[in-house]
């Protein structure tokens, strides 16, 4: 088979990523899979085998919090490959907290990861997908459209992508480049362990804050329990990378689209903070 496109997809090790990486493969991309510890992917190479794409699958190291390693990646990949189509942003970190407990520091290192990386990563593609006329598709979340208690850090980075992406759609688009983010809501992954949260550790340094952290803690629990599987979600950024005309934004299920739904008609704020006010109560 003749494979026509290069695709580079980060934080490929599980979750979103890792069904990304497979579905696209699947689709005749060209995928290289790239994650910050290359010793983490054999889940991934298994699901390719599975799904009888290995030789599509292509694993790379890259930390989209480091320049360098991420120019090498992008330049490596052109340099085998030739070409590259579109990039999806997908590697990022959970966090839950609240700024009086926290230092300024821990915000910006959230930052650095959800915000700053996506840039590194979309900085050093552009010049490779105005030549092939490309995509960039960054995996966002509905917190990218809606604040929500205790995800402060974590919210304002994904309103910064979106509020990025957004602006930028324009632009990219008269030089060639299609824009497009994924939001998902609730999704069943690693993604929710990688934030690292000790339930209880929180709750014992939480102070006046407690009562209201442990109301968010159940209900996100409960939330997550019915929450979208990696390979559903993930079908909504091969939609972004094969759709003739993609447009701006994307949900992932319609619980997602209700709910960013909610935001965007709500001129005041008032719907929003009435529905999150209950998720602290």
């Amino acid at each position: 088979m003749t494979v026509d496109r290069t695709v580079v997809i980060s934080g490929t090790s599980s979750g979103i990523g890792l069904e990304a990486a497979v579905a696209a493969a699947r689709a005749g991309w060209r995928t290289v899979a790239t994650m910050r510890d290359t010793s983490r992917d054999a889940v991934l190479r298994e699901a390719a085998r599975k799904e009888g794409v290995a030789d599509l699958v292509e694993v790379r190291r890259m930390d989209v919090t480091d320049p360098g390693s991420v120019q090498a990646c992008i330049a490596g990949v052109v340099a085998d490959h030739g070409r590259l189509d579109a990039v999806v942003n997908n590697a990022g970190a959970g966090h839950v907290g609240t700024l009086e407990q926290e230092s300024v520091e821990d915000v910006r290192a959230v930052m650095e990861v959800n915000f700053f990386g996506v840039l590194q990563v979309t900085h050093a593609a552009l010049p490779h997908l105005r030549s092939s006329g490309g995509r960039v598709v960054t995996v966002t979340s509905v917190g990218g459209v809606v604040g929500q208690p205790f995800n402060e850090a974590y919210c304002a980075a994904k309103f910064a992508v979106e509020g990025f992406m957004e602006s930028l759609h324009p632009v990219a688009a008269g030089v060639g480049v299609t824009v497009t983010v994924v939001e998902p809501g609730a999704v069943a992954s690693e993604f929710v362990s990688n934030a690292g949260v000790d339930q209880d550790a929180l709750l014992a340094r939480a102070s006046v804050y407690a009562p209201a952290l442990k109301a968010y803690l159940e209900r996100t629990a409960r939330s997550f329990a019915g929450a979208q599987s990696p390979r559903d979600a993930a079908a909504t950024v091969l939609e972004a990378l094969t759709a003739d005309a993609p447009p701006l934004r994307l949900q992932t299920s319609d619980g997602a689209r209700d709910f960013v739904g909610t935001k965007l008609a709500d001129l005041d704020g008032g719907t929003v903070t009435r529905l999150t006010s209950g998720w602290v109560s």
